[in-house]
């Protein structure tokens, strides 16, 4: 089974959240929703801005567990290069 990276924001270049699923269209719908208590709950991260294809869900932990201790600035120069204008990638999903 696969697994997506991805990168949840509220507004251009404010609070950015990077997680990762096996389900991305479902993850980020609970996001939406605010279905799940915690961060993106809390500072409503609503926007999906950036996402990444694995093949297996064990790369896909391996790679947000090391983007979890990258620079922040690192982490909106990925977002900026595949989305440039941080729009909401969710109905792309479809």
């Amino acid at each position: 089974m696969g697994g997506f990276v991805y990168i949840m924001t509220n507004f251009r270049y404010r609070a950015i959240y990077t997680g990762v699923t096996s389900d991305l269209p479902k993850r980020v719908w609970e996001h939406k929703n605010e279905v799940v208590p915690g961060f993106t709950k809390r500072y409503r991260l609503h926007t999906l801005v950036w996402y990444e294809v694995h093949e297996t869900i064990e790369s896909a932990i391996q790679r947000e567990h090391n983007m979890k201790h990258w620079k922040r600035e690192w982490k909106t120069a990925l977002v900026d290069a595949m989305n440039p204008e941080w729009d909401d990638l969710y109905p792309t999903l479809f």
